[in-house]
């Protein structure tokens, strides 16, 4: 109860979630070694923009992935599919309405289903401020960006390929929106090589720790569950409010490391942020259990890899 809290402070919990600690605890309680090591940088590159917003093609890049039919479940509240990864960038078109997914990374089940794909992929209110003159057009392709946990393969293969794509678009900004842990790393590893080559960014995430750990130049956050970056679901004002404040982010941040915090609140109820990967909240059982569903789901995106990889 807010009246047992001197000076009307909020609960310790109601605090952006500790992601990169987390997710350390949690992977050597399921038994793994060395803790994955993060992206971290001292230098951030910063682009401003050459022109008027209002006269800028923007693009958007998404983790999230085309639906695959035959791969399992993929629709609103799915398990984590690992057999649905994708391993290399792909562009769809924005004049149609894609079919995306994320049932292939781990945004935070417990508190959200993903329902609706606004809240991962901001075409829809794009379109609109691309109709109401707030940019100067959307970009005829997105790109979808791989969630590698290899730093040379997203630094040496995917964010090149990125850069490339949105060169031949003549992109002068991007809206990158990630969804797991490892998105926003990639899409933030992914920024920096944009502004080095001329490309203004603005990343759109809820991880803010991982974000800033690995060094960005715009950075609007929101403090969601993983898998909302967007917006509420089924909210299109949340939507079109957050997008505002990520164009805004873009046009008048002075410097790098930006980071702009979203007004939005998901729950009154902060208790949600102590659920996700936190070792503390699992029984014994639970971390054996999660042990061997990790294990098989590596196994099957492996298999995912190596199918793609004969096929190209």
């Amino acid at each position: 109860m807010a009246e047992e809290r001197p000076f009307g402070f909020a609960p310790a919990e109601d605090a952006p979630i500790p992601y990169l600690q987390r997710i350390r605890t949690y992977y050597q309680a399921l038994g793994y070694g060395a803790p994955y090591e993060w992206a971290h940088y001292a230098g951030v590159p910063f682009r401003p923009l050459g022109k008027p917003l209002s006269a800028c093609r923007v693009a958007i890049v998404t983790t999230a992935a085309p639906y695959q039919p035959g791969k399992g479940d993929q629709g609103p509240g799915a398990a984590y599919n690992a057999a649905c990864k994708f391993y290399s960038v792909y562009s769809g078109s924005t004049a149609e309405d894609p079919d995306l997914r994320i049932s292939h990374v781990a945004i935070d089940r417990q508190h959200t289903t993903a329902e609706d794909p606004a809240t991962y992929f901001p075409l829809a209110a794009l379109r609109r401020m691309e109709a109401s003159g707030r940019i100067g057009s959307i970009a005829p392709r997105f790109y979808g960006l791989p969630t590698n946990r290899s730093h040379r393969v997203t630094l040496e293969v995917d964010c090149p390929e990125i850069v490339a794509r949105c060169r031949a678009d003549a992109v002068d900004a991007a809206i990158l929106v990630p969804n797991c842990p490892v998105c926003h790393q990639s899409v933030s590893l992914a920024a920096r090589m944009l502004e080095e080559n001329g490309i203004s960014t603005v990343v759109m995430g809820c991880a803010k720790d991982i974000v800033e750990h690995v060094g960005v130049p715009r950075f609007l956050f929101s403090d969601f569950p993983l898998g909302n970056a967007a917006g509420r679901p089924r909210d299109r004002e949340s939507q079109l409010l957050t997008l505002d404040l990520a164009l805004t982010l873009l046009e008048r941040a002075p410097v790098p490391r930006t980071t702009v915090q979203s007004p939005l609140v998901w729950s009154s109820d902060p208790d949600w942020k102590l659920d996700y990967c936190n070792i503390e909240r699992l029984s014994a059982e639970e971390i054996r259990r999660r042990r061997a569903e990790f294990d098989r789901q590596k196994t099957i995106a492996q298999a995912a890899r190596h199918a793609g990889s004969a096929a190209g």
